[in-house]
């Protein structure tokens, strides 16, 4: 079974898996906060939204 996008590509983008999985998942929340303050109905997944904000680039972590 193949994954897409790749981990190994998520990972590359975010530094580590545990920067990966924290971002994912602060995004995710704030996706479906935001859908349920709304009242919308989402098309996919919080987590695959936020993964693919991931692998598009749109969500990055912030280097200090």
């Amino acid at each position: 079974m193949m994954l897409y996008p790749p981990v190994a590509e998520l990972v590359s983008k975010t530094g580590n898996r545990y920067q990966l999985v924290n971002l994912v998942a602060r995004r995710a929340r704030a996706i479906s906060a935001a859908a349920e303050e709304n009242g919308t109905i989402l098309d996919k997944k919080p987590v695959s939204a936020a993964i693919d904000e991931v692998y598009t680039g749109k969500l990055t972590i912030e280097k200090r």
